[in-house]
């Protein structure tokens, strides 16, 4: 918990900075705001506490895609700033734009991990989640999920 003011202060400071619209709709009620906005006072609320590590889970579900993208360009910052980010999210383009590692889960299970270049280059994770594997069209009825975990497992 906070309970020094002067540091209180000071990192408000610091997030109003990077989320303007904490200032700006300070007297607002969050529930008020529309969702992306709420979600970014939520990215602002967890900075207050300047943790190390951040767990996010399904950041740009609901969000249009103009609200989307200025949600991962927040990701990408408070990355930069040094802050460790537990990412889950089904949008693997996006992710993996943000990402310097990812581990791709069925079922509950890891079946496959790397740096997030090596996943954007992985045959498999193109076909399966990336909207396919260049020239090769294939027809959804042929993308089973038992394909993959037979490759992968």
């Amino acid at each position: 918990m906070l309970h020094e003011s002067a540091l209180v202060n000071r990192r408000l400071k610091e997030v109003e900075e990077i989320f303007p619209i904490v200032k700006e709709r300070a007297k607002e009620k969050a529930g008020n705001l529309s969702g992306g906005q709420q979600r970014l006072v939520e990215f602002a609320r967890s900075l207050m506490l300047d943790p190390t590590l951040i767990l996010l889970d399904e950041p740009s579900m609901g969000l249009d895609p103009q609200t989307r993208q200025v949600v991962f360009e927040m990701v990408e910052l408070m990355n930069s700033q040094g802050k460790t980010i537990l990412l889950v999210e089904q949008n693997a383009r996006a992710a993996l734009s943000v990402a310097s590692h990812g581990y791709i889960m069925e079922q509950g299970k890891v079946v496959l991990d790397g740096s997030a270049g090596e996943l954007r280059d992985n045959e498999d994770v193109k076909e399966f989640y990336l909207g396919g594997a260049g020239d090769q069209r294939k027809s959804f009825k042929n993308l089973k999920s038992f394909k993959r975990r037979k490759r992968w497992l």
